[in-house]
């Protein structure tokens, strides 16, 4: 009776307890309960129910094996286009010194403030662009307009937009008002055959140029002698700003930011328009307006070791038995619809080994990275399609998950091959029209900043730049790779377990294969000194 005084078809989607829904739903949790109590064979195993659900079942709710409801799921976005704007200048003042005894004091007007600087920079601890994708339009300060007594405007705040390791920048559109002005005043000037001055607009008024007086009468406007105007004027931080198109690859973190966009600069105050034939200028300019830069953000994860497989092939669980990720777990495909990053400890008192680097320092953990599965015909954008494999380019070490219960592993692994060549192939197409145009060389002010800021298109092939950078240099198919087979306790999984051995053999038997349980959390330290050792052989 009282399922019937419920009102709404989402009701029991909110409220299982109620009505009908609710007494399956209770009844699901008894039998839950009945299971978990057996210890032996009891009860009967309930129909529809895989060996690998009733392992689940019967096994306590730890890490490795939570709860439903024990997961972390944080926003995350890998591709975003953002718009920045630099701020523009601020006006010139228009004001005349006002003391005793002096009844027309000459101009005394402030020059406006420059804007804002538009300011760029890879911080490590962002995993994701969810933020900027969300604002999508990101604006530097304006510059304050002059003041009387000679005081200048403050400049316009800057802006500083902080990206995740291992964002790849790239110039969609931009619009510089200071070259189309310094554009419009080329043409004038051949039009002109040369003449009218450095403005190329002596003797008009231009609204979008000059501010005047308040107290003028609008109607004296056409009367009213305007010099040429000043010349175009660029801040001079525009020299240090990387020139268009810009293509940048931030994959180190950054002490210090790198400059997009200098600020526009602010307008003339009326001193500067004093004349013989006008001693008290009644006019000023307006300050520039900023520039404005649409960029394509696309993030690569940076992680040492790659985790690829099918849907359904226990990389997640992988993941929590590993490390300390809270990735969301379950017996269906499609789980994990985003990319999940959890940390290796290696120096947790428990006799595993550290990695010395090539500095001569010692490594204390390295990071795995888990993304969504990859169905048969990927390439083809089936599924969630071959987007989500950027974020395996950059790692050092990959291990193909497969399942040792489900399926011929060898079919599994070559399935994954065949996936991973195709995106390679798509890869090296858009890498070929890249490399079809050049880019200007930029420098930055400093040296060291030139080494740790890697450029990705400056005037010469990207086989010469992946030259210098080694990171850069190995494909996907050329990285050190490993084969993890998980669920090898369900009926079955010895068997597949020995053809894959076979098989690797035949291919040359230099590739390591682990068969783990990673709902028990067994096995999966030989993965970890495994990986140990090959970034050591890395580094």
């Amino acid at each position: 009776m009282a399922s019937r005084g419920i009102q709404g078809t989402l009701m029991p989607f909110l409220y299982p307890c109620a009505g009908r829904w609710g007494r399956g739903f209770l009844g699901c949790q008894r039998m839950g309960t009945l299971v978990d109590q057996s210890v032996g064979d009891t009860h009967p195993t309930p129909d529809g129910l895989s060996d690998h659900d009733v392992l689940k079942t019967l096994l306590p709710s730890t890490h490795f094996n939570p709860s439903p409801d024990d997961y972390a799921l944080t926003p995350f976005t890998d591709r975003c286009t953002l718009t920045l704007h630099s701020g523009s200048g601020g006006h010139g003042c228009i004001s005349f010194l006002r003391e005793k005894y002096i009844s027309d004091g000459p101009a005394n007007g402030g020059d406006g403030g420059s804007g804002g600087n538009v300011f760029i920079q890879a911080v490590r601890g962002e995993t994701s662009l969810h933020k900027l994708a969300r604002r999508g339009i990101l604006k530097a300060g304006r510059g304050k307009s002059g003041q009387g007594k000679g005081k200048g405007g403050e400049r316009g705040e800057d802006l500083l937009v902080q990206v995740p390791v291992g964002t790849v920048v790239r110039e969609v559109e931009r619009w510089d008002p200071v070259a189309d002005e310094e554009e419009r005043v080329k043409i004038a000037a051949g039009a002109s055959e040369g003449e009218g001055g450095g403005g190329g607009g002596g003797g008009l008024w231009r609204r979008d140029k000059w501010t005047l007086y308040p107290g003028g009468v609008p109607g004296g406007i056409a009367s009213m002698e305007f010099p040429s105007l000043p010349r175009i004027r660029r801040s001079q931080l525009a020299l240090s700003q990387p020139q268009a198109p810009i293509r940048l690859d931030l994959s180190d973190a950054m002490e210090s930011p790198i400059l997009l966009a200098a600020g526009a600069m602010g307008g003339l105050g009326n001193p500067h328009f004093v004349s013989k034939s006008t001693p008290r200028p009644k006019f000023a300019t307006k300050g520039d307006h900023g520039m404005r830069i649409t960029l394509e953000l696309e993030l690569k994860l940076l992680a040492d070791v790659g985790l690829v497989g099918l849907p359904n092939a226990g990389k997640s669980t992988l993941l929590r038995s590993l490390t300390r990720s809270r990735a969301r777990v379950g017996n269906w495909e499609f789980t994990t619809l985003q990319p999940n990053i959890g940390t290796v400890v290696l120096d947790n008192n428990q006799g595993r080994p550290k990695i010395p680097r090539g500095d001569k320092s010692e490594r204390t953990r390295f990071t795995i990275a888990d993304i969504p599965g990859l169905v048969a015909g990927a390439h083809l954008d089936r599924g969630l399609g071959l987007g989500f494999l950027r974020h395996v380019e950059r790692a050092g070490v990959l291990a193909f998950v497969v399942d040792l219960g489900a399926g011929d592993a060898v079919e599994a692994v070559e399935g994954l091959w065949k996936e991973v060549r195709m995106y390679e192939q798509m890869r090296s197409v858009e890498e070929k029209q890249e490399r079809e145009e050049y880019a200007v060389t930029w420098k930055p002010i400093s040296e060291k900043a030139a080494e740790r800021h890697m450029v990705v298109d400056d005037g010469r092939p990207r086989k010469q730049q992946q030259q210098q950078h080694h990171n850069e240099v190995s494909t996907i198919s050329q990285k050190p790779w490993f084969i993890v087979g998980t669920k090898a306790d369900l009926p079955g999984a010895k068997e597949n377990f020995e053809r894959l051995r076979e098989w690797l053999a035949e291919k040359g038997g230099l590739v390591g294969v682990f068969p783990v349980c990673a709902l028990k959390g067994e096995g999966v330290d030989r993965v970890v000194d495994w990986v140990a050792r090959s970034l050591e052989r890395c580094s």
